[in-house]
């Protein structure tokens, strides 16, 4: 093990313990998307405490740091989300959420204490790091149009050079990170469709457009552009997740509402999708007499991560746990909205283990009972320090 690496594992154990102390209280003290105002107050406040960093908000409820060193070099930006979701927790451990149906579901508090404590154990080393490290303590990940779109447009990327960014990932076992270069999220579009037909009493079908045997056919047919329109080798998810319409037991109703996602990692299938789907729905409503609506809203950008700076963290990575502690991560349909920092700068995004069976931290991402194993965190710690030392140098 080189010095610098048993360094960098030095300060890793002096902020351990605060790293966990601030996730349990963020855990205890979530804030929904875009009402963050307690959770970005700590964060400054804690930011300020360590003495070495020019602070701002440039949202009401985000904070940038900047650790500006002595020497010129490269200008790396690090991110963590801080918002929780709308979900009434279930976990009985002594730091539950304490605001009633609000909960750190996704791992969020996790974030935002590992970059805090990225950020202490940096505070001492500002002389010898080249270039400036830039931290974005994000809010609104959770809720499009998203935190970090807005961040862009207040100008936190001016003059950035790389962006990296991390999620704790509840599916895989602790003690590995993962890394891909490419495309790694997806895009998560939704859609809206109203179908219109003509309502009447269920006893003569025959007197009805029935916009539910209509829709039905949409919600089968929409299945088609995954299975037989797209090519096999290309990843798409075409969900229909609601389906409304009739008010009785013995009525046809005059229209129904279907709503979903839709999940792609390829930029230009993406754009293809709404053409695809509205040939159908067109078609299955005109063959039955009735008519249709239809909106699709783009949502965030899928997640590429740029290939020169992923070989860089992928490196930074491999030294600091060796090749067995990093693995190839897989691409998921989940979304994340950094992929708006990625839009501005090239960046990458990795993923940290945080799931333990032995525990019983077995629960997905936005369930009631999520948690994540707290050895996760000073992985993360370790993780950042390394990229940190491979981009800016720790001279």
């Amino acid at each position: 093990m080189s010095t610098q690496i048993q360094d960098l594992r030095a300060l890793v154990e002096s902020v351990q313990e605060d790293v966990v102390r601030w996730r349990r209280h963020l855990h205890m003290n979530p804030e929904l998307s875009f009402q963050e105002e307690k959770t970005s107050q700590f964060v400054y406040d804690t930011l300020a405490s360590f003495g070495a960093y020019e602070l701002s908000r440039p949202t009401k409820t985000s904070v940038v740091a900047r650790l500006i060193g002595k020497e010129p070099g490269p200008v790396l930006a690090l991110r963590a989300d801080m918002d929780a979701l709308p979900i009434t927790e279930e976990n009985t451990f002594e730091f539950v959420s304490k605001n009633p149906g609000v909960m750190h579901a996704c791992g969020h508090d996790g974030h935002t204490a590992i970059l805090l404590g990225v950020a202490k154990a940096l505070a001492g080393l500002k002389d010898q790091i080249r270039g400036e490290v830039r931290f974005f303590f994000q809010h609104a990940e959770e809720l499009f149009p998203g935190g970090a779109e807005e961040m862009v447009k207040a100008g936190v990327t001016e003059g950035v050079d790389a962006v990296v960014g991390a999620h704790l990932w509840a599916s895989e076992r602790v003690g590995k990170v993962l890394v891909k270069a490419g495309a790694l999220m997806a895009a998560p579009d939704a859609f809206y469709i109203t179908i219109q037909g003509k309502g009447g009493h269920a006893a003569h079908p025959n007197e009805t457009v029935d916009p539910i045997v209509i829709g039905a056919q949409v919600v089968l047919n929409l299945q088609h552009i995954a299975s037989r329109n797209v090519d096999p080798l290309d990843p798409i998810v075409v969900s229909v997740c609601q389906f409304h319409g009739g008010t009785a037991h013995n009525i046809i109703p005059n229209s129904v509402e279907l709503v979903g996602t839709v999940r792609t990692l390829n930029p230009a299938l993406r754009d293809r999708v709404p053409e695809l789907m509205e040939r159908i729905i067109r078609g299955v409503t005109e063959a039955h007499g009735a008519q249709y609506t239809f909106r699709y809203e783009r949502g965030y950008r899928p997640v590429l991560n740029d290939e020169a700076v992923t070989d860089k963290v992928r490196a930074a990575l491999i030294e600091a746990f060796g090749d067995e502690g990093v693995q190839e991560a897989k691409p998921t349909m989940g979304g994340e909205d950094f992929s708006a920092f990625q839009a501005a700068v090239p960046g990458t995004f990795f993923f940290i283990a945080a799931g333990n069976p032995d525990k019983g931290i077995v629960y997905p991402h936005h369930h009631p009972r999520f948690t994540v194993d707290e050895d996760a965190l000073p992985i993360g710690v370790e993780a950042f320090l390394n990229i940190v030392a491979k981009f800016n140098g720790l001279a």
